[in-house]
């Protein structure tokens, strides 16, 4: 670890109130950005200096690609919904009927898949913990109360039910204990991800108490933090008051004998190219810790097979490791920014050929679907039959990890749920 060389702001949040100013910028007449706003009543809004000063290309909005990652448009959501909400904007409406229209649409987005609200415990009949999940046997996610929001949010994010106000479809927990106490319970646990939100909106003190008791349980071979905040806040591991406090942390997990993954999410090149960004990708390695990365395909954002292949390599040589390659979830704007599996896996392939082989550790395309993650491994023709080759990465039931199995061809399926079983009455895991 060596102390920072660079001074960084202090962290400031943009959230609705800021919207309208902010996409004065990119040149939107008074209608357009009433309309953002409208979908800004829905979807939740949040960034920050960094990406709006560093990452989005103004003179190109909104058509940049950063830009739609994090600026509401109007057509995420259905017409009629969006006029319904501009009509109320405009007749000053109270905003308990506001939130009432917002939730009403809301609720038909598929706030949460892949029954992510259901906590669900493999072959146990123990009582679940709330802000817990036990999706697979050895890996048990955690959801920080203190972690439930991000330095900038993702407008296609599969969590965004999190950040919209509605408890009921909150998943978190702040008891520490409850989260060591089930751990040690199951000895079958070899994994903790903690995910939000993201985890490292905490500081280094708050951090540390989810962490250190796991650090105690003989059975715990890893510690993994989803978090976008390498992309978003860089700043968080170089020039933050807590930045070394938490390098050192890192470095405990690390000499306890366990392996620290921090599960980076970038969805653009852009994300990788600030010098920020390079040191606190370097002061993180040097912990000992590993970085893995991974994004969904998203429509308009990186669906090409150069700015996948691009990513992948400029990871690597930064010393990180190429992870997964994922299917946008079936919920929010899925309609805006979906690919079709097909394609997808077409850009994947084409993508995969332009790295060499210390690039190929990446997986995908993958869809974290409720059975488990299924990936699309290509197009192939049996006995004259076009059908799609499907594999179980991960799955509830462990028997079917790493089974093939086919479906008929659809070109415009987009999720799993689209498709139907080839050469069989049901999927594998029917």
């Amino acid at each position: 670890m060596t102390a920072p060389t660079t001074e960084g702001r202090r962290f400031r949040a943009y959230t609705t109130r800021h919207l309208d100013d902010l996409l004065k910028r990119a040149s939107l007449s008074d209608e357009q950005r009433l309309r953002a706003r409208a979908v800004a009543n829905v979807l939740p809004f949040r960034t920050n200096e960094y990406v709006v000063d560093s990452l989005v290309n103004w003179d190109n909005a909104p058509d940049d690609p950063m830009y739609r990652l994090v600026f509401p448009q109007e057509d995420m959501l259905p017409a009629e919904d969006v006029d319904h909400i501009v009509e109320l904007m405009k007749a000053d409406a109270p905003k308990k009927d506001l939130l009432q229209a917002a939730n009403r649409v809301r609720f038909n987005l598929n706030p949460h898949p892949a029954g992510q609200i259901q906590l669900n415990i493999p072959n146990s009949d123990e009582e679940s913990v709330e802000g817990l999940q036990h999706k697979y046997k050895e890996t048990v996610l955690f959801f920080p109360q203190q972690g439930q929001t991000c330095h900038a949010y993702c407008t296609y994010c599969f969590r965004w039910a999190q950040f919209v106000g509605i408890s009921d479809l909150k998943i978190a927990n702040n008891d520490v204990e409850q989260l060591s106490g089930y751990v040690r319970r199951h000895e079958e646990v070899s994994s903790v991800l903690l995910t939000g939100g993201d985890p490292m909106i905490m500081g280094e003190p708050v951090l540390r108490r989810y962490i250190e008791p796991l650090l105690g349980i003989d059975h715990v071979e890893s510690v993994r933090i989803g978090s976008k905040a390498l992309a978003y806040w860089p700043q968080r591991f170089v020039t933050d008051p807590d930045a070394d406090a938490t390098l050192r942390l890192f470095e405990e997990v690390v000499k306890s004998g366990r392996n620290l993954a921090f599960m980076a999410h970038f969805s653009h090149h852009r994300e990788l190219e600030s010098d920020l960004v390079a040191e606190a990708v370097r002061r993180i390695i040097a912990t000992g810790a590993t970085i893995r990365t991974q994004a969904p395909m998203i429509r308009s954002i990186n669906d090409t097979a150069d700015q996948w292949a691009q990513m992948w390599r400029t990871q690597h040589k930064m010393g990180m490791i190429p992870y997964y390659m994922f299917v946008e979830r079936d919920t929010g704007p899925q309609d805006y920014f979906s690919v079709p599996l097909v394609k997808a896996w077409e850009i994947y392939r084409e993508a995969f050929s332009q790295v060499s082989g210390l690039c190929r550790t990446v997986r995908g395309p993958s869809m974290s679907a409720t059975p488990g993650k299924v990936a699309v491994d290509g197009v192939v023709d049996i006995n004259g039959e076009k059908v799609i080759a499907l594999r179980m990465l991960q799955a509830r039931d462990p028997e079917l990890v790493g089974r093939p199995f086919f479906a008929k061809y659809d070109e415009n399926a987009v999720w799993v749920d689209d498709l139907k079983p080839a050469f069989a009455d049901r999927f594998p895991f029917q």
